[in-house]
């Protein structure tokens, strides 16, 4: 679950700056959005936030499982009988997202829809599920299964009943393109939230970057802190809000693709990179992997920062973290 707070203290208020910035939130990808843009005026804020929506519905019609049209359902449909031909947008996405799992020993998984729902938040489970159910739950997951063709442009998943899905790093994804859709058009600053994945670009239009706020996941309706973002993404994962208790221990919503056994020891992961869908990516297999697999993770790869919280209250940052925390 990913929540992050965004703090942007004169929404849609003209003050005596040539600019002003106007939100607008909408539900798309089956998500809430949050569109930020600083404009001239209001209309043509709006107009902007407009053609901002048409992107996101845009993509969500690529790359949706839910959507039968879609070209992620038709390689879903196809797994264990043939490649399927796809827009070179989504082979690129699609590879991306098998790096991720490659790089995370599979921590990450977009093979992950493939799993059997065995595991219910909803206060319905009273027991643990058997071992073997645990097992059998995870035998269609595995991002080695699955076959790019380059030359052709097709997807391939080798065995039947595989699945793939886009929903740990499709809406931040959105996030980015929306963005770089944005400054094509030469929108100077703006802010794209979806339900999380957030990625910003330029300032606020008194000059001052935006200023974010993350979940303090041992108490819900406090921050932990707040950051100072100019042209930067950044993801939250948590366990805080989806878990069930059974027999004494607290189990997270957020499942190990590799064991099929909800993720443990970790309250919260956050992401600050380039892009939303990368900072998602990592964010959730750092989850999965645990604080001292993650600050490893992190260490690897040092165009990321981070800040795991574990389970105790106990903040990790990734070595030399640089982003800037506001001092109001």
């Amino acid at each position: 679950m990913k929540k992050i707070i965004f703090c942007l203290f004169f929404l849609n208020i003209a003050f005596a700056y040539s600019q002003i910035a106007k939100n607008r939130a909408v539900t798309l990808m089956g998500s809430r959005f949050d569109i930020t843009i600083v404009a001239k005026d209001e209309a043509t804020a709006n107009a902007y936030i407009d053609s901002s929506v048409i992107e996101i519905s845009r993509i969500e019609n690529l790359i949706s499982d839910w959507i039968p049209e879609s070209q992620v359902s038709q390689i879903n449909k196809y797994a264990g009988i043939k490649p399927v031909k796809v827009d070179k947008e989504l082979l690129e996405l699609t590879k991306r997202a098998i790096h991720f799992s490659e790089l995370t020993k599979g921590a990450f998984d977009i093979s992950f829809a493939a799993a059997d729902r065995i595991w219910k938040f909803d206060g319905s489970m009273t027991a643990i599920p058997s071992a073997e159910v645990v097992s059998e739950s995870v035998k269609k997951i595995g991002y080695q299964n699955i076959i790019i063709n380059e030359e052709e442009s097709t997807v391939f998943l080798k065995l039947p009943g595989m699945k793939i899905g886009f929903g740990a790093t499709g809406k931040g994804y959105a996030a980015d393109k929306t963005k770089e859709l944005m400054i094509s058009k030469g929108v100077e600053a703006g802010i794209i939230n979806a339900s999380g994945d957030l990625n910003t670009w330029g300032k606020h239009p008194d000059g001052s970057n935006w200023i974010i706020g993350i979940t303090n996941p041992m108490k819900e309706d406090d921050l932990f802190a707040l950051f100072e973002l100019s042209g930067t993404a950044v993801v939250t994962s948590g366990n805080y809000e989806k878990y069930i208790m059974l027999d004494g221990k607290r189990y997270s919503h957020i499942i190990d693709p590799r064991t099929g056994y909800p993720s443990s020891g970790v309250s919260s992961v956050t992401v600050f990179a380039d892009s939303a869908e990368t900072a998602n990516g990592f964010s959730t297999a750092i989850m999965v992997l645990g604080k001292k697999a993650g600050l490893k993770l992190l260490k690897k790869n040092p165009h990321l920062q981070g800040i795991i919280i574990d389970d105790k209250g106990k903040i990790f940052y990734s070595k030399r973290f640089k982003v800037k925390k506001y001092k109001p």
